[in-house]
């Protein structure tokens, strides 16, 4: 494992780096800057070192592909099973998921994420930022899947991270793919990164608001957010609406997901159609305190 210095690991990855070292960023140190899992207890860092999915989660994902619109490739079937061999492998010894069950794991994880993946091609969308990745649901599916030109993973837990550049490392894509430790607040404050992206993928991070303020100033003018929801989410979507349009996001719109098991989860789609405002994105305690800012003069 690569270890990084405390002062490095604050800064986001700028474009210098590339895409894809699948280096951390804060990486493999909590905040004592002891290892974030113990040491005596190795954990696997090849997929040749875990077990096989079962052959009914197997064929589950085989068979739910095609009506996701993605074609179950020869090379596309090794990397979705890798990584979730190895994120339930971790699951052991790490509470990365509350998913235990192979199959559950590949309908709500695998499956959930690959819902977005039309909408992305049909975009024209090859490189985002996934906020809040967790496991590397959705980004690193997504990545595969696309297949993405350059995605970036992120999220503030570090033992998160240090699983997501794990196996971006095991599944060999670290020239593409790359994984962050940190918030996305600093990365939408980095010139590297704002106002940049193709899209930003976000799911199960925040309620929508919460979740384009900190997605929409990383996109591109006429970038896309893809924020991942359950029914029902008509008030939501009203919540977020005058906030989405101060960030400079279009209409949102909501498409449903057409995978089995997943019928009432559904992609809320943004456009960026203008530029971000300078004062976003807020501290968290700012924007829990002041839902939404007053207009400036």
């Amino acid at each position: 494992m690569n270890r990084t210095s405390d002062a490095a690991t604050r800064r986001p990855p700028g474009e210098e780096n590339g895409a894809g070292s699948g280096r951390r960023g804060e990486g493999d140190r909590g905040a004592s800057g002891r290892p974030t899992e113990d040491p005596r207890a190795p954990l696997p860092s090849h997929v040749s070192e875990v077990p096989d999915l079962p052959p009914a989660a197997r064929d589950a994902l085989r068979a739910a592909l095609p009506a996701l619109g993605i074609e179950p490739s020869p090379d596309l079937l090794p990397g979705l099973e890798g990584h979730l061999r190895l994120l339930l492998a971790w699951t052991t010894a790490v509470n990365l998921t509350a998913i235990r069950d192979p199959a559950d794991a590949v309908r709500l994880h695998v499956l959930d994420s690959l819902a977005a993946v039309p909408v992305l091609r049909a975009r024209g969308v090859d490189a985002f930022v996934d906020v809040g990745t967790g496991g590397g649901y959705p980004g690193l599916a997504v990545a595969l899947a696309l297949p993405a030109r350059r995605a970036l993973l992120v999220d503030s837990v570090a033992k998160k991270v240090r699983f997501v550049a794990t196996a971006i490392d095991a599944l060999a894509v670290g020239d593409r793919v790359e994984a962050w430790a940190g918030r996305a607040e600093a990365l939408a404050a980095d010139p590297a990164h704002r106002g940049r992206w193709p899209g930003v993928l976000a799911r199960a991070v925040a309620d929508l608001a919460d979740v384009a303020e900190v997605s929409l100033p990383l996109l591109a003018h006429g970038g896309t957010l893809v924020a991942w929801k359950r029914e029902p989410v008509t008030a939501e979507l009203a919540a977020a609406r005058a906030r989405i349009a101060d960030l400079g996001g279009g209409r949102a719109h909501v498409e449903r997901v057409d995978a089995p098991g997943l019928e009432g989860h559904r992609l809320v789609i943004v456009t960026k159609v203008r530029r971000t405002p300078d004062r976003y994105p807020r501290d968290p305690a700012v924007r829990a305190r002041e839902p939404r800012p007053a207009p400036v003069s």
